[in-house]
């Protein structure tokens, strides 16, 4: 299933779009960021007796549609899992065909990504994948790091237990006083996602599209956040409780 979660629910977000007018009638903040867990690939080309790359392939043709459907609903960033650290675990063919369909993405769609005003970046361990990759990866950060429509992460070769791990060797690493570790430093190191909302849906990713994006941002508007406390009826603080 589809995961999709709001990561900045106490930022303010643009004045005059879409997404702010449904959000006020919902009396919750308009999402600024979503994150994507982009699922299903391999069961959607199971399904159609096709071999799981095809899936992959048709994972990126959605992910093409869903990056122009959130900027058009104004939202400022998107962040999107698409290998994880424990995906080297499949089998090597499949490994070896998603590698070559990352990096061919990157040549065919670097171009169009830069004029529609995208802004790229790498999540995740990028010394583990091949040297053409890294390059490749580092260029369409530094071409595109000045675009503003919506920021697109691309967490790939990522995992929170990984991010855990490098965030205490960097920790380490800048000399850092033991004494001096609280909570709020070891997040400044992290890629944090505290108080999301997450949306799960039965569409496998190659499917998702605009009308599944906005059936999730409507769930979104719809929910009550108490970020862990809990809401007191007026009666009851008129009376003191």
């Amino acid at each position: 299933m589809t995961k999709i979660s709001n990561l900045f629910p106490s930022s303010q977000g643009k004045e005059n779009v879409q997404s702010q007018s449904v959000a006020c009638e919902q009396n919750a903040q308009p999402v600024r960021h979503l994150a994507i867990i982009m699922d299903g690939n391999g069961r959607w080309a199971t399904k159609r007796h096709l071999p799981r790359l095809a899936g992959h392939k048709a994972g990126v043709t959605a992910l093409r549609r869903v990056v122009e459907c959130a900027s058009d609903e104004n939202i400022e960033m998107l962040s999107v899992y698409a290998f994880s650290t424990e995906n080297w675990g499949r089998p090597r063919a499949e490994v070896d065909g998603l590698m070559r369909l990352f990096w061919e993405t990157i040549r065919s769609d670097l171009e169009k990504l830069h004029r529609d005003g995208v802004r790229l970046r790498h999540l995740g361990r990028l010394k583990d994948l091949s040297p053409d990759i890294q390059r490749a990866v580092r260029d369409s950060v530094e071409l595109t790091r000045n675009n503003t429509r919506i920021g697109l992460n691309v967490c790939f070769n990522y995992g929170g237990r990984a991010e855990l791990v490098d965030a205490i060797r960097q920790i380490v690493a800048d000399g850092r006083n033991p004494e001096t570790i609280t909570e709020e430093l070891i997040s400044s190191y992290l890629w944090q996602s505290a108080y999301s909302e997450y949306y799960a849906t039965p569409t496998l990713w190659p499917d998702f599209g605009r009308e599944d994006l906005r059936q999730a941002l409507d769930s979104y508007y719809q929910r009550q956040r108490r970020f862990g406390r809990i809401t007191v009826p007026p009666a009851a603080v008129a009376q003191g409780e």
